[in-house]
């Protein structure tokens, strides 16, 4: 029922219980006044006879007209009814406004924004003033408020993270608890990672494992003399598991590399090294199965450079030890073999030295007998000759001699190698024939950016105790770059002083053809002027008149050219045998013969040059 019909009927109650009253004080007055009592005030005639009647029709009637027009009324449409409804309120918001902003904005109190984030998922406690909100809490406000959400088109400040580096603050060592430092085990399957471990923990784990390969992460403790206790994780080593190896590797503390020295760096074995750098843990190197027979620990190391893992013995930081999971006598045996290695390469260095002692001694044997009887001055006169009979120079030549440089890039195993090499380069004395010029040394197998130095510089690279991939030296072969290796420190010097004679220009040198003695002079009439002729007898060989010839007398050169007429008798020949007379004419009219001189034809012959560096042995 409406409720003005209700509150119409609680006043005709009100009403009903009025009338009653006031007939009970008609009643009273009566009986007083028929008593002799008079009232207090005076009554009227009008009042004592006043009919109720007439006052129920009215608010009966009243009360029925009322009734019919409520139910008429509730029959009309609900539109009807209701007020037209107001547009909802534009609420500008954006992305991050804090509480305090977004009660601003709806022209509400912070109080009205808690109480309408009262039965959502967001802590009411933690929420401040200045607090950001999220887009879904902010839509959620404005639905409860009855309001419209419309976005800010102007774009927010944003903040920039802040990546800077600062320095960890240490912890509260009363926070601090001891726990037991962890080892991964990574390594190529089938490499002897879980044997080894086997021999740690005294159990066979890897005969029970399906296939003899690891498939699962295994750990385990392994109590040491101390009371101390190490957790050791193996992993799966196939490539199958590559994700259980990275989880390995990023809960460890120290990973242990395990590679068998037999088999070298492997797949699993480079992505296992991977692992270990992206999580930035220290790398231990296990060479396993060193007892074997064809077990190359120095291989497996020189592999590893390649990978950024570098050994102690190569100058870097990661501990290598040879092990053997079936057999703690690995070591016995690496040191066995070093000592047999290095007793042989004594040998053989001694045996060097021996052959080059003896070339030195029979050089200098032969150079005595050359000049051992002949006295000092006259020694000093042939060499003199030797000198001035060498071929001069151009211009062109001696510019290219001046110019004439070789840089070379040295790689070697170990910092002792390259540092017994480049004390030997020191000794070069040789500079005014050809520069020696060091461009690059350092240790290792030969790498692309040697090659690369090497082509810049247009040197050579020469590499001690280390190898060259087939790309490299496909790569080399390509841009022209020479890669001499050795395993002999005295070859690859030899090698050297080759290199620096192939860069020097080539040297004169007079082979005799035939040797002829002067028995008589005269001279010709050729037109207006005399020649002279010499009637000679060949002595050996024979004469060619195409070749070079010379004359000697007393031992001294005093003439060298060519022949502008070689006769027998009167014919004009081209060679003279031994044995036969001949009359020779020379290209140089002013030149006098006399009885006795000889002549002598030769040819020329161009012969390598030799550096006269010597490093000593």
């Amino acid at each position: 029922m409406n409720q003005k019909l209700l509150k119409l009927e609680n006043l005709l109650r009100f009403h009903t219980i009025c009338r009653q009253l006031h007939s009970l004080s008609q009643r009273r007055l009566l009986a007083w006044w028929k008593h002799g009592f008079s009232p207090a005030y005076p009554l009227w005639p009008e009042q004592l006879c006043a009919w109720p009647w007439q006052t129920d029709m009215l608010v009966g009637a009243a009360l029925c007209q009322h009734r019919l027009f409520v139910t008429k009324k509730e029959k009309r449409p609900l539109r009807s009814q209701l007020s037209p409804l107001k547009p909802k309120r534009d609420v500008e918001v954006w992305v991050g406004m804090t509480v305090e902003e977004l009660a601003r904005a709806m022209a509400k109190d912070i109080d009205y924004i808690y109480e309408a984030l009262l039965n959502t998922a967001i802590d009411i406690d933690s929420l401040e003033v200045n607090s950001h909100l999220d887009e879904v809490w902010i839509k959620e406000v404005i639905k409860k408020a009855g309001m419209k959400l419309r976005w800010s088109k102007l774009k927010q400040e944003k903040v920039r993270e802040n990546k800077d580096a600062v320095r960890r603050p240490q912890a509260d060592p009363a926070l601090l608890t001891p726990r037991f430092p962890v080892v991964t085990i990574m390594g190529h399957v089938d490499h002897g990672k879980t044997t080894l471990l086997d021999k740690l923990r005294k159990t066979q784990v890897a005969a029970m494992e399906v296939g003899g390969i690891t498939q699962h992460i295994g750990a385990f403790l392994v109590s040491l003399p101390s009371g101390e206790k190490i957790t050791f994780l193996d992993t799966p080593g196939h490539a199958a598991f590559s994700a259980m190896r990275a989880r390995g590797a990023q809960v460890t503390d120290i990973v242990v590399l395990v590679v068998a020295a037999d088999d070298g760096v492997m797949k699993q074995t480079v992505e296992s090294i991977q692992h270990a750098q992206e999580a930035q843990v220290p790398i231990v190197l296990a060479i396993n199965k060193c007892d074997k027979t064809d077990a190359d620990p120095e291989k497996v190391k020189k592999e590893l450079l390649a990978y950024d893992v570098v050994c102690e013995d190569y100058g870097g930081d990661v501990q290598a030890v040879h092990v053997s999971a079936l057999t703690p006598r690995a070591r016995e045996v690496v040191d066995w073999r070093k000592t047999e290695q290095k007793e042989e390469k004594g040998k053989d260095d001694l045996k060097i030295m021996e052959e080059q002692r003896k070339k030195h001694q029979e050089a200098h044997r032969q150079a005595r007998e050359k000049y051992g009887s002949v006295h000092w001055r006259r020694r000093s006169y042939i060499k003199y000759l030797e000198r001035k009979e060498q071929r001069p120079l151009k211009p062109k030549e001696k510019a290219g001699k001046d110019s004439n440089v070789l840089p070379i890039i040295i790689k070697g195993d170990v910092d002792g190698s390259v540092e017994a090499i480049l004390n030997l380069l020191d000794t070069y004395d040789a500079s005014h024939e050809c520069e020696l010029e060091l461009v690059h040394f350092g240790l290792g197998d030969i790498s692309e950016n040697d090659v690369n130095f090497a082509e810049t510089f247009n040197g050579v690279i020469y590499g001690f105790n280390v190898d060259a991939g087939k790309a490299i030296q496909q790569t080399a072969a390509q841009k022209g770059v020479k890669i001499k290796l050795h395993k002999i420190i005295y070859h690859l010097i030899e090698d050297l002083q080759e290199e620096l004679s192939s860069r020097l220009p080539h040297r004169l040198e007079e082979y005799p053809i035939g040797e002829a003695c002067i028995l008589a002079t005269f001279s010709v009439t050729e037109g207006k002027r005399k020649v002279p002729v010499a009637g000679c007898r060949v002595q050996k060989g024979q004469l060619e008149k195409q070749k070079k010839f010379k004359l000697i007398r007393n031992g001294q050169v005093i003439w060298k050219g060519s022949l502008t007429s070689l006769k027998h008798h009167k014919d004009d020949v081209l060679v003279i045998k031994t044995g036969m007379d001949c009359g020779l004419i020379l290209d140089e009219e002013k030149v006098e013969f006399k009885v006795g001189d000889e002549v002598v034809c030769y040819e020329e012959n161009e012969i390598p040059a030799k550096t006269s560096w010597d490093p000593g042995f």
